[in-house]
């Protein structure tokens, strides 16, 4: 990700966010990446990517956070929400049978930040404690119910936005210089947009990184490496514990074993998908692979961007009705 968007979420990183991300814990998230493994294969869409970590996404949250509230405890909690995310992130999910919801794998972060003592003592310096940062849903610019937006969703749509070429850089700073804090329709504080433009060029930008977090490209791509995980599981090639490590670690592992090694280069080299109405699930590479849809509907002015803009509430409802019940297959096309 573009080093530049950190200064547009604010000028500078404080110091109590600076001492807490250097934390171990924190730092391994250098290694695991924000598009689910998807950025390992020969997709042309995720081929190209830039490098986009779970660290910069966590500070950025962090940033957006503090430059937002001026409070130290939800910026502290949003660094730290995704200290607990595994190898390849929701490709666990995956391997937990958690499709829809996506939820399987947000357990752990109070035991990650109360076994960092960098972390640790952070905390102390201003006074809080583990519980006071382990939960950043507590806060609500940090984040709140989906579809309203929050310093997390935030930033990885301006970051993917950018990745994926939807964006350029100075786009991104007049939209986000356009934002403010308002107050949802339950009284509770939300980023809200100020004018129509700037809004209107987010739900662009967001509805298109959500189609491409449910194409069948990005499904088909977190389905096999789900499955190969899974057999580097079952053979003894890595224990779970080892999901928590770095994904250069876990791909060393299965690169090492003559079997999974092959499985993770096809899986590598895969480019092209294709669909089949009577295909048969389970055989030959056909999966039907339901996954969980995100959109954001922000405020604009107080007003839903939904209710605000008709064009962009059936754009967003055909995107939510739109089915993956249909067997998909990828496979690797030769030139």
């Amino acid at each position: 990700m573009d080093g530049a968007l950190l200064k547009i979420y604010h000028p500078e990183i404080p110091d109590f966010l600076r001492q807490a991300a250097r934390a171990p814990a924190l730092r391994r998230l250098q290694y695991v990446g924000m598009n689910c493994g998807c950025e390992y294969t020969s997709f042309p869409r995720f081929a190209a990517l830039a490098p986009y970590a779970r660290f910069e996404h966590s500070l950025g949250a962090g940033l957006i956070t503090w430059h937002f509230t001026g409070e130290v405890r939800p910026a502290l909690a949003a660094l730290l929400h995704d200290i607990a995310t595994p190898c390849f992130a929701h490709v666990i999910d995956f391997l937990n049978g958690d499709y829809l919801a996506q939820e399987s794998t947000e357990t752990g972060t109070a035991e990650r930040i109360e076994g960092s003592p960098e972390i640790q003592a952070v905390l102390r310096v201003h006074g809080l404690t583990t519980a006071d940062v382990s939960d950043y849903h507590a806060y609500p610019i940090a984040d709140n119910a989906s579809p309203r937006l929050s310093a997390d969703r935030l930033e990885y749509t301006l970051g993917n936005a950018v990745n994926f070429g939807f964006a350029r850089i100075d786009a991104v700073r007049a939209v986000y210089d356009d934002l403010t804090v308002g107050v949802g329709e339950d009284g509770a504080p939300e980023l809200m947009f100020r004018r129509e433009e700037a809004a209107r060029a987010f739900c662009d930008w967001s509805l298109r990184c959500s189609e491409i977090y449910v194409s069948d490209a990005d499904r088909c791509a977190m389905q096999a490496l789900a499955e190969l995980l899974d057999a580097a599981i079952l053979a003894g090639v890595i224990a779970r514990e080892d999901l928590w490590r770095t994904e250069p670690e876990v791909i060393a592992r299965l690169e090492a074993d003559d079997v999974l090694r092959e499985g993770w280069m096809r899986f590598c080299a895969l480019n092209t998908t294709e669909r089949n109405p009577r295909a048969l699930p389970g055989a030959a590479g056909w999966r039907v692979i339901p996954a969980k849809r995100r959109w954001i509907d922000p405020l604009v002015d107080g007003v839903r961007a939904s209710a605000r803009f008709p064009e962009y509430a059936a754009r967003a409802q055909a995107f939510l009705a739109r089915s993956q019940e249909e067997p998909v297959r990828a496979f690797v096309q030769t030139v």
